[in-house]
């Protein structure tokens, strides 16, 4: 055999190799926000910096809306045309209640369309802008001149969250950083918070499945947690149909990853992973990247896509 054959074999042989074990530099991200909720970016300026970022695919998942996919796939169908493909999974974080806290359940491969889901959502959202009428007047009787309105103003139809409480009273300077105004104002046991009505786990997965999607707890360390209550939550979200959990995700350090994927295996989960990027709201995290180390393969949502019905 000739050297130069000899040696053609080999590099296309380790590049085969590469190829089978899914080392491709693909790169996904499947926790992503857009200024439909609490992200500062729009949904095409999100998709561009996804190509920017060089991902592969990412997935839209504002809180209780679905209301930034058509955007999204939009300006995704038109950067892929122009030579930069990128796929957008179409999703949502619906928070529910378990235990007097407040958990999030991602939904990903959703049908935009499904009008059971979307009335759905639509009714929490209605919920959340009673909450948030609540919530404002507490505030008022602070000394802080806040309205919903006022809210709306800035942040246009974007669904109101929490974090553009902080934003509106950082920008107004009766607060001098968002950690401050959680603190002072919008934590769970502060006096002017108000909770709201939530959807059960059982009745959002349920949801994420009639809307043709895959039901995934998100960032299970971020509840503060021990490891036997994640495992008990995972063990009782298992049993209504819960088909992943976010084992790979920015916040993680140690050893997190390698339990989450430990206890994902023995309860029959897939695995996915994000970066909960939010824009400027969080601007420590970066889409697909994280925190800088962040690294999440495309075999990841090809093994979601074989659990799809």
């Amino acid at each position: 055999m000739p050297h130069w054959f000899l040696f053609y074999y080999v590099a296309v042989s380790h590049v085969n190799l590469r190829y089978a074990m899914g080392i491709t530099m693909n790169y996904i991200d499947l926790h992503v926000h857009s200024n439909a909720s609490d992200g500062t970016l729009t949904p095409a300026e999100v998709v561009r910096l996804a190509v920017k970022n060089k991902l592969a695919a990412f997935a839209l998942t504002d809180h209780d809306t679905l209301a930034g996919i058509p955007e999204a796939e939009k300006t995704a169908l038109s950067e892929t045309e122009n030579g930069h493909p990128i796929q957008v999974i179409p999703g949502t974080e619906i928070s529910v209640a378990y235990k007097k806290k407040d958990i999030h359940i991602l939904g990903l491969f959703i049908n935009p369309k499904c009008e059971i889901l979307t009335s759905a959502l639509e009714t929490a959202r209605m919920k959340r802008e009673e909450r948030n009428e609540k919530m404002t007047a507490n505030l008022r009787a602070a000394g802080i001149d806040i309205t919903v309105d006022k809210l709306k103003e800035e942040e246009g139809e974007a669904v109101l969250t929490r974090a553009h409480f902080a934003k509106f009273m950082v920008k107004y300077g009766y607060c001098k950083t968002l950690p401050e105004a959680f603190t002072k104002y919008l934590n769970n046991d502060s006096p002017y918070y108000v909770p709201r009505e939530y959807l059960s786990p059982e009745e959002a997965v349920s949801l994420i499945h009639t809307g043709g999607g895959l039901a995934v707890l998100a960032h299970p360390l971020l509840y503060k947690y021990t490891l036997e209550e994640v495992e008990q939550l995972t063990a009782y979200l298992a049993d209504f149909g819960l088909d992943g959990m976010e084992a790979i995700y920015s916040s993680n350090t140690g050893f997190d990853e390698g339990r989450m994927r430990h206890l994902a295996n023995k309860y029959n989960l897939a695995i996915t992973g994000g970066s909960d990027f939010h824009g400027a709201n969080k601007p420590d995290l970066n889409i697909g990247s994280g925190r800088g180390n962040l690294k999440i393969p495309y075999t990841i949502l090809e093994k979601l896509r074989e659990r799809l019905p």
